[in-house]
């Protein structure tokens, strides 16, 4: 059974759900980086989801890079899966614009993070449902 990582838990808040994958946004506003997460049960590395999971996870990861930069004005999309501080399986896909804090230098520990007001969020959920198509189900607010 599918259960979120504590940490991701904490550290993001829940969008909502494509076909295969839990979308969540990093409660760090510096940037507007997100991170898709396979509903899948003990999944570590890309190789352990089957090929059909495999390929929907680079299709819905495409997708999010290529309408998160369009509808964010990005300079770069940041597209990356390490886990080596949390095991679960997740993608992040970072907006990158070249006045952000860390630019061009990777997000990672570079800043202190900056807590979304809740308003911000709110605004940021309005934003994702004009770019996000019907194979994407928004979470309860």
């Amino acid at each position: 059974m599918f259960a979120l990582d504590l940490r991701l838990q904490d550290d993001t808040y829940v969008l909502g759900d494509f076909p295969l994958c839990r979308l969540l946004l990093s409660k760090d506003a510096n940037y507007p980086w997100f991170i898709l997460v396979p509903r899948r049960a003990d999944i570590s590395e890309l190789f352990q989801l089957d090929d059909a999971d495999q390929a929907q996870l680079w299709k819905e990861t495409t997708f999010l890079a290529e309408v998160l930069k369009d509808g964010f004005d990005a300079d770069k999309m940041n597209v990356a899966t390490l886990g080596n501080v949390v095991a679960q399986l997740h993608m992040h896909v970072i907006v990158r614009r070249r006045n952000d804090p860390a630019w061009p230098s990777p997000v990672w520990g570079h800043t202190p993070a900056t807590v979304y007001s809740a308003d911000q969020v709110a605004q940021l959920r309005q934003r994702l449902k004009a770019l996000l198509n019907d194979d994407f189900t928004f979470a309860e607010v």
